[in-house]
């Protein structure tokens, strides 16, 4: 399965169970995460992948510093965990 379809499948979960959703750019800064989801104050970023890919090293080490700074970060590569996360 795609990543993009991985992607669609979890913003169509996310938006029918109430949280917002952006798909997140940063023209200035690569290996953000692919998106972020907010509700009820909760806000979580996820970086979606392909089943068995896994996040570059530039990747990881922007997401380590997101988290430094409190944020909640997932790398999430099918629906089942995504749900999960976000329930």
């Amino acid at each position: 399965m795609r990543e993009s379809t991985i992607e669609t499948k979890c913003s169509r979960w996310a938006k029918d169970n109430g949280w917002l959703g952006f798909k997140f750019s940063s023209p200035q800064q690569r290996g953000v995460p692919d998106r972020l989801y907010i509700k009820n104050t909760q806000t979580v970023y996820v970086e979606f992948k392909a089943p068995g890919k896994h996040a570059t090293k530039y990747q990881l080490h922007t997401i380590e510093k997101i988290r430094d700074h409190g944020a909640n970060v997932y790398i999430i590569d099918n629906l089942e965990d995504f749900i999960n996360v976000m329930s």
